[in-house]
């Protein structure tokens, strides 16, 4: 293996758990982090990294690979900070949730070389708490690694393809998809899913308030439904921002379903929605 020392730019949930999966996986070379002086005190304490810097541009010294676990609105303003200093044999990659305009950032910063120097990539894994804390090497077990390539699958034998290779020692599945389909399909698997657990809590919260009984009797279902609406505000701010056309589609077409509906409570097309429902459950992975 040629990658001897990584770097990770953001320490918490993913960030985090990168590194450890990283060493749970035999990584035996270095591992920098670049987050808050706090953070990185914790994650050296906890042996997550071998040590740290809040400066991402002395954090990437001498990293074959720099990793970019930060907001999406981070990252892109990492890859205007890295790009123009870090050597062309070093390798920048990123876990945004959302990848169009991140790759296009890429290119305008990289020019005719953004297919080799940077790698867009969203690991299918997470959870509704964010933060160090939360990171766990097995997070990434058995989860899809998204890989939206500039110019198609890596060259065999470029850092690019070395990553690749260390994202499966972390148990995920490589996944390649163009970053424009990725974006949309995101945007109804994954966004869409928390802005409705988003909106159920909200609209809980405004019609019962404090009420003690709506959680007294609330069972699984509205626990799993309700879910994602733990998750934070700052790390959606972006993701919706660089998603907004896709995001809005998507709500208006479930608008459009929730209303079909409510218009249909007593008719027999109620039962055509749940035997359409339960087909797509069935064959959805569990």
């Amino acid at each position: 293996m040629t990658i001897k020392r990584i770097a990770i730019a953001g320490l918490g949930l993913i960030g985090g758990s990168i590194a450890l999966a990283l060493r749970n996986a035999g990584f035996a070379g270095e591992i920098v982090g670049c987050d808050r002086a706090e953070v990185i005190e914790r994650a050296v304490e906890r042996g997550v990294i071998n040590r740290g810097n809040a400066d991402p541009i002395a954090t990437a010294h001498g990293c074959e690979v720099v990793v970019l676990a930060t907001p999406v609105g981070a990252i892109i303003d990492l890859i205007e900070r890295l790009g123009p200093v870090i050597p062309a044999s070093t390798l920048l990659t990123d876990v945004g949730s959302t990848k169009r305009e991140i790759s296009d950032r890429a290119q305008q910063v990289f020019g005719s070389a953004a297919a080799t120097r940077f790698l867009p990539s969203h690991p299918m894994a997470g959870a509704e708490h964010a933060g160090l804390d939360h990171a766990r090497a097995e997070l990434f077990r058995g989860a899809p690694w998204v890989f939206t390539a500039i110019d198609g699958p890596p060259e065999r034998g470029s850092t690019a393809a070395e990553w690749i290779s260390c994202v499966e020692t972390l148990g995920a599945t490589p996944v390649f998809l163009d970053a424009a389909r990725h974006d949309r399909l995101l945007a109804w698997a994954s966004h869409l899913p928390q802005m409705i657990s988003t909106a159920l809590a909200s609209a809980l919260d405004a019609e019962f308030g404090d009420d003690p009984a709506i959680r007294e009797i609330s069972g699984r279902g509205l626990r799993d439904m309700t879910r994602l609406a733990a998750s934070s505000y700052g790390m959606w701010r972006d993701i919706v921002a660089t998603n907004n056309k896709n995001l809005s589609d998507a709500l208006l077409k479930y608008e459009q379903q929730l209303s079909h509906l409510r218009d249909h409570l007593r008719g027999p097309a109620l039962r055509e929605e749940f035997d359409a429902a339960n087909r797509f459950r069935k064959n959805l992975k569990s």
